[in-house]
């Protein structure tokens, strides 16, 4: 039979041990939150720098954020890009010796993790100079887009992007002519 002392002492360490838990957990929990928000952060980066690289048509800069390899697929305009080749070679590359003085913003960015995945949703504007010098004309834009990263050796690399613009109005039909 046990006397209360040995009692109280078990109860005792029965909640020592219980709050030597939590306290564990809570730090485990704060310490998964702090990688979380480094990573989310990190994600956050890769966009801008996708972004920035594309204003200065810097193609050397968007090679250290996208996939440079097979495994990349880019879907804009109702066009596809398989692979970092011919995403570079056909699109992305023409498309920044095209546009001058560029201008390319993202806003309402969300970010979601899932491991060594994440998946980024927001809005963008572009605008820029398009054509040969004399021959040139102002284009502007908006729309979303959605972004799938995955972690390699420690940096957030796009795979995937799919981006889409309003529809345009249809084009004034002209009333029929009157008839005489």
């Amino acid at each position: 039979m046990r006397t209360k002392r040995e009692s109280g002492f078990r109860d005792a360490l029965a909640a020592l041990a219980v709050i030597a838990v939590g306290a564990f957990l809570f730090v485990l929990h704060g310490m998964s939150a702090a990688a979380q928000s480094q990573d989310e952060q990190a994600v956050r980066d890769a966009l801008l720098k996708s972004s920035s690289s594309f204003e200065k048509s810097d193609l050397a800069e968007a090679t250290k954020v996208w996939a440079n390899d097979d495994s990349l697929t880019v879907f804009e305009s109702g066009h596809a890009n398989y692979g970092w080749a011919d995403y570079r070679d056909n699109h992305l590359g023409p498309e920044m010796r095209e546009m001058k003085h560029t201008k390319y913003a993202f806003s309402d960015i969300k970010i979601h993790l899932a491991g060594q995945t994440a998946w980024a949703t927001f809005k963008y504007t572009i605008s820029a100079d398009v054509g040969e010098a004399g021959k040139t004309r102002r284009v502007e834009g908006a729309g979303l887009s959605t972004a799938v990263l995955e972690k390699r050796e420690g940096q957030w690399r796009i795979v995937h992007w799919h981006s889409s613009a309003p529809r345009r109005a249809p084009a004034a039909t002209p009333s029929p002519a009157a008839k005489p």
